[in-house]
């Protein structure tokens, strides 16, 4: 295996071992990553006991520090989330939430640079459902995980919905051999993998630091 390292969180609300058809099209994006060489894991988050707040950790049992440690260590995060009344389950939104801390915590800056830990990460969005709601789903996953500091690459997403009316997921309504579900998981993946070599040879160099003096100079 490569030194990439990426991380898929479900964001089901079912427990392991419960069947998630958003883990069935993760597992599908997991075959192609291991193709490439790319250490992947998956972890579902309504495994963990996440409590609901915005610093890294909540305390009293709270394990969003457990997470918090494997995104910081990956180079690839990817977001899969199921659909819900059209839009990404309260699991997705706590992830957000959560790491709000970064714009606040030293800790979870460069020293020197104040770059945020997601910089230099590569982030994508996997989604399924059995209606309509994919494309918001995708647009508030990917420009969560860009305003948080993740680089996004093109056509960073890939989605299964069923038709309306809710009776086929994507396990038994043929998702796992959906041409168009299948492109996009291979343009996610490949694109994903490119970013995260190219910026692991060429981190971004910018100084937020000297740019926030910067800013506060022009703003007199």
């Amino acid at each position: 295996m490569s030194d990439l390292r990426a991380l898929i969180i479900n964001c089901t609300l079912k427990k392991t071992p419960e069947l998630s058809n958003t883990e069935a099209l993760a597992n599908k994006v997991i075959t192609e990553y291991h193709k490439l060489d790319v250490n992947t894991e998956m972890i579902r988050l309504a495994d963990y006991n996440i409590k609901h707040g915005t610093s890294s950790d909540e305390g009293d049992g709270d394990e969003w520090p457990q997470v918090l440690e494997k995104i910081r260590a990956c180079d690839i995060c990817i977001i899969a989330s199921p659909i819900w009344l059209g839009h990404s389950p309260s699991t997705v939104q706590q992830i957000f939430e959560r790491m709000d801390d970064v714009f606040y915590n030293k800790e979870l800056k460069d020293k020197e640079t104040r770059q945020f830990f997601t910089y230099n990460k590569v982030a994508g969005a996997l989604v399924t459902g059995n209606e309509d709601g994919a494309h918001a789903v995708v647009s508030h996953v990917l420009w969560s995980m860009h305003e948080i500091g993740f680089t996004i690459p093109p056509n960073a997403n890939s989605y299964w919905v069923g038709m309306a009316g809710g009776d086929k997921n994507y396990t038994d309504g043929g998702g796992e051999k959906h041409v168009y579900t299948n492109k996009n998981n291979l343009y996610m993946v490949h694109n994903t993998v490119y970013m995260a070599r190219l910026l692991k040879q060429h981190p971004i160099p910018t100084n937020l630091h000297e740019l926030d003096i910067m800013a506060k100079k022009m703003s007199k």
